[in-house]
């Protein structure tokens, strides 16, 4: 029952009571005795409607109290309804090391399964949801996803959260940055994305940039540099020492030293890709089969003999089952073998 009419209510029956007793019942007066003390004479219709006042006075005090104590449980409601809110918002940016504290056991529950949860609004959610700040949020995502390019700043996001990396990858494709602001940069952007943008950056970049920055270096920018050298197009005049350099920076496998031969085989001068094929053996083992790839694919078949026979009986099978053809005069192509 809401106070205002309590009261209301409760007024009125004791001015009721009152009125019916000094009316129809007695207007007399009596003393009371407490604890010794007399008390000045006092109407009986007021002596009557005295504990109906006490018992007004004391169910207020008893529904002010439970009143006060639900406005502070709706409080903690509310409260946690909007830790709930910004719990979401956390989970939908994909924020790490989440951790909302909720004082109700119901949201307790919930913010404990949010906070530890990966949320990704799927890309058909277009819906209103009757919360400004989560509205925002699915907007932002949204028009990220879309390859416009929003302002994050108000979430403090670290540049490895892939809200982050998709959104300056989206100013990166609209020409906002360039490849050389991200690369000159590589605490301001993810390790991804400057790898990412490496690869396109080393398919024009002229030499001295391209070692500038190859903190970045990728397989696959290795393998676009090595289509550049003595191209037609966007040529590049790389000596042995740089490319020794970018190969070390790469832990490249068996078939992709092989690969990185074959790369080489029409533009680089024989003497150099035997040398550095060489070098490259000599310093890593997973080399070795592309520099007898090497020395084949140039018919230095001599020097391609002394490492063969220098090997155990159970390595570079395949090879050797090359060269025993070679040596019957069988000319297969070296690549059939590979």
């Amino acid at each position: 029952m809401h106070l205002k009419k309590y009261t209301i209510a409760s007024l009125l029956l004791i001015v009721l009571i009152g009125w019916y007793v000094y009316a129809f019942v007695t207007q007399e007066s009596m003393s009371i005795t407490i604890f010794g003390l007399v008390l000045p004479p006092l109407s009986i219709a007021a002596l009557v409607v005295l504990p109906m006042v006490l018992l007004y006075v004391a169910s207020m005090l008893h529904m002010s109290f439970y009143a006060l104590m639900g406005v502070l449980k709706l409080r903690k409601y509310e409260k946690d309804h909007e830790k709930m809110v910004d719990s979401i918002i956390d989970a939908y940016l994909g924020k790490e090391n989440r951790s909302h504290s909720f004082k109700t056991q119901k949201y307790q529950l919930l913010g404990s399964l949010v906070d530890n949860a990966t949320i990704f609004p799927t890309a058909e959610f277009n819906a209103e949801v009757d919360n400004k700040k989560i509205n925002d949020v699915l907007n932002v995502i949204n028009s990220i996803r879309n390859g416009e390019v929003a302002d994050l700043r108000k979430y403090s996001l670290p540049v490895s959260n892939a809200i982050v990396i998709q959104n300056e990858r989206n100013r990166y494709k609209k020409g906002v940055l360039s490849a050389e602001d991200i690369l000159s940069s590589p605490n301001r952007y993810d390790a991804s994305l400057c790898k990412e943008v490496y690869v396109d950056f080393v398919k024009k970049a002229p030499l001295h940039t391209i070692e500038k920055y190859k903190n970045a270096l990728t397989k696959e920018a290795l393998f676009t540099i090595l289509s550049r050298i003595n191209a037609d197009s966007d040529t590049l005049v790389v000596s042995n020492e740089v490319l020794l350099s970018l190969f070390k920076a790469m832990n490249l496998t068996v078939s992709e030293y092989i690969d990185a031969s074959k790369k080489l085989a029409k533009a680089m001068l024989p003497e150099q890709r035997m040398k550095l094929f060489e070098t490259l053996s000599n310093e890593d083992e997973a080399a070795m089969e592309a520099y007898l790839f090497t020395l084949f694919d140039l018919e230095m078949l001599t020097a391609a003999k002394e490492v063969l026979d220098a090997s155990s009986s159970g390595e570079y099978a395949r090879f050797k089952a090359y060269r025993t053809l070679r040596e019957c005069g069988k000319h297969f192509d070296i690549n059939l073998f590979i």
